[in-house]
């Protein structure tokens, strides 16, 4: 890796938040980083080689932190959330009943495994719903149903994502997964003690007084730890990054942290990622083969039909379902670590990338008829 290339990649970066601003849609921001990397990418100008090892490490650290934010976005300290959450278990045991028949009926448009599709077909993702909902009004009523929702499906589908991508080592990884599950919990319980965080705070005042940026030292110090151990168990950073930022969510750590933590992710390493992963996909091959297009279609609509269903036999407006649809953080580690294995084409890749983005779409227009909705219900 030389600096060209990551001055090349950053610069791809930057078309996502020029679109969000021009067009004033927070979605687009991700859209725009994968615009930028599928342009600079071998299928477009071949000015960054996305299988650099440099670039590559870059990505990995960008992954892991993407799912470090995913996590802290989980809403476990929101009032009313914990009433609303058998409602989630519920409503995720249906989609996952109607996901695989499906996914099933889909198999013969890919050759991508059927529990991979249920999978795409089956996940939510709390990091892109909290902002989708914000257009949705003040939390209460469907809005908190949906986070609930979501929050189940978010975590179910990520600890499912290394078992259903394993190649030939299922049983270790499932037993590494459980690990990680564990180590995360211990965590948690250890981080939200009283007498820990009073041996904290002095530091932690000092570190703010002086810039030491001590509590994302040690924030980041538990994610890595955590994702080497999550390698050498067979696990994935994906599961590692999203327990660290679980726990980081449950603890309740300063917004200091938070800002921290998105000037380092979201400003610089969380873009190189989605620019190398753009820079991967073979969009060209969209347009190649119809099926591919036919794919990320029947995922988008898969998706959106199973939660649309659930929500309705839970005696739910359908636009609750349609916000529950939207996925970025499962899709797009799927897409990464199936081009890695070999498991994922570079074209199913794209095809899979295509679809979470048209969720995400359609949850946020979906977001509009809930904040109505909810409107009425609310008037006396």
């Amino acid at each position: 890796m030389d600096f060209g290339a990551l001055a090349i990649v950053v610069a791809a970066g930057l078309l996502g938040p020029l679109l969000a601003l021009r067009h004033g849609l927070g979605p687009l921001l991700v859209v725009g980083q994968l615009l930028g990397g599928i342009a600079v990418g071998a299928g477009g100008l071949g000015w960054v080689d996305a299988t650099d090892p440099g670039l590559e490490a870059l990505s990995d650290v960008g992954f892991a932190l993407l799912m470090l934010i995913a996590g802290t976005h989980l809403p476990l300290r929101a009032p009313g959330l914990g009433a609303a959450l058998r409602d989630g278990v519920l409503a995720t045991t249906i989609v996952v009943a109607l996901a695989v028949p499906l996914a099933l009926l889909l198999d013969g448009l890919t050759t991508l495994d059927a529990a991979v599709l249920a999978l795409l077909l089956a996940a939510s993702s709390a990091a892109v719903v909290l902002p989708v909902l914000a257009v949705a009004g003040p939390p209460g009523g469907l809005a908190t149903r949906a986070l609930a929702w979501v929050v189940v499906a978010d975590v179910a589908t990520i600890v499912a994502v290394p078992a259903v991508l394993a190649e030939g080592h299922l049983a270790e990884t499932i037993l590494g997964s459980a690990a990680i599950v564990l180590l995360g919990a211990l965590l948690a319980v250890v981080a939200t003690r009283p007498a820990v965080r009073r041996l904290l705070r002095r530091p932690g005042h000092r570190s703010l007084r002086e810039n030491w940026g001590l509590r994302l030292r040690l924030s980041l110090l538990g994610l890595f730890a955590l994702c080497w151990l999550a390698v050498e168990l067979r696990s994935s950073v994906l599961l590692a990054g999203f327990a660290i930022g679980a726990v980081l969510a449950l603890a309740g750590e300063p917004r200091t942290v938070a800002r921290e933590l998105i000037g380092v992710g979201e400003g610089f390493l969380v873009p190189v990622f989605f620019v190398l992963l753009g820079a991967r996909l073979d969009v060209g091959a969209l347009a190649e083969e119809p099926e591919l297009l036919l794919l990320a279609g029947a995922l988008t609509g898969g998706a959106v039909a199973v939660h649309v269903v659930a929500a309705r036999l839970l005696r739910l407006d359908w636009s609750v379902g349609a916000v529950a649809a939207a996925q970025l953080g499962v899709p797009s580690a799927v897409a990464t670590l199936g081009l890695r294995s070999g498991v994922v084409g570079a074209g199913e890749a794209a095809a899979i990338v295509l679809a979470a983005v048209a969720s995400v779409l359609v949850a946020s227009l979906a977001a509009i008829r809930m904040r109505r909705v909810g409107g009425r219900a609310r008037t006396p």
